[in-house]
């Protein structure tokens, strides 16, 4: 059921290499992550799991050039990354935060454009594309604030696709939303995988989801963080919310990662 990688894998896109990050200098610095070294292959979805405090969120800002790692490497396609790469887009989990409440939802979804040498057809195009992709064809008018929980995630998602990035690295990005909401998100995310063929990662808390999404499951616990295990999530295809959570291997294989991230707590 469960096997570990290395990071040398012929069809990885994204390699994490040695990598550690420390807070401060000197006798005052704090180290968060310890040595994580894993891959994602070109259109995997991977998923992060971990214990709260453990270091998830800066690792995703190390990987989208955000913060500079301590040690090791990050690569893109073997190119090293030294800053924000331009075929990554990130989804955060305060939707709220993130969507722009004096823009309608079409303007939220062409800022990330805005940058790009793109003619008005093409960025109407993608915005169009983008919108039909998520669901909400019928909200391009609207205001974040006329949208309820799940929609704004939604629009989030949606500019994200509108960037048209290889890689999409998402943090909690359900975390917010009941739980209806949430299983809705997470085939969305597995639809918008197919269609786009894009590789994603995501980190989350929830095991359950992280099975339910994951070609791979990353593992990471301890203080500093370490890589506890990788997992390959071998459940059928397509995914269903109800017959592959019935399933023995989604139990078992939940199992499994809880007991590892317990042991790494305790």
């Amino acid at each position: 059921m469960t096997t570990t990688h290395s990071a040398e894998t012929t069809n990885a896109r994204l390699v994490v290499e040695n990598l550690g990050k420390s807070y401060g200098s000197g006798a005052n610095a704090k180290e968060i992550i310890g040595d994580l070294t894993f891959s994602v292959n070109a259109g995997e979805m991977v998923c992060i799991v971990g214990p709260s405090g453990v270091g998830k969120t800066t690792l995703l800002k190390c990987l989208a050039g955000l913060h500079p790692n301590t040690k090791g490497a990050i690569y893109i396609d073997g190119k090293q990354v030294s800053g924000p790469p331009k075929e990554m887009a990130l989804v955060f989990q305060d939707y709220s935060r993130s969507l722009m409440p004096w823009f309608t939802v079409e303007k939220n979804i062409k800022l990330p454009l805005r940058h790009l040498k793109l003619s008005k057809a093409e960025i109407a195009s993608r915005v169009e594309e983008a919108l039909a992709a998520v669901g909400l064809s019928h909200a391009a008018k609207q205001h974040p604030w006329q949208l309820s929980g799940g929609m704004q995630q939604r629009v989030a998602i949606a500019r994200a696709l509108a960037y048209r990035p290889e890689i999409l690295i998402m943090d909690e990005p359900f975390a917010s939303v009941d739980a209806q909401t949430r299983f809705e998100l997470e085939d969305l995310c597995l639809k918008i995988r197919d269609d786009f063929g894009m590789t994603i990662l995501l980190v989350t808390h929830d095991i359950d989801e992280a099975v339910y999404l994951s070609d791979r499951i990353v593992a990471i616990g301890n203080k500093p963080a370490t890589v506890l295990e990788v997992m390959d999530v071998q459940l059928p295809e397509p995914r269903d919310q109800i017959t592959t959570r019935a399933l023995p291997e989604f139990s078992e294989l939940r199992s499994h990662t809880l007991e590892l991230i317990r042991k790494a707590q305790a």
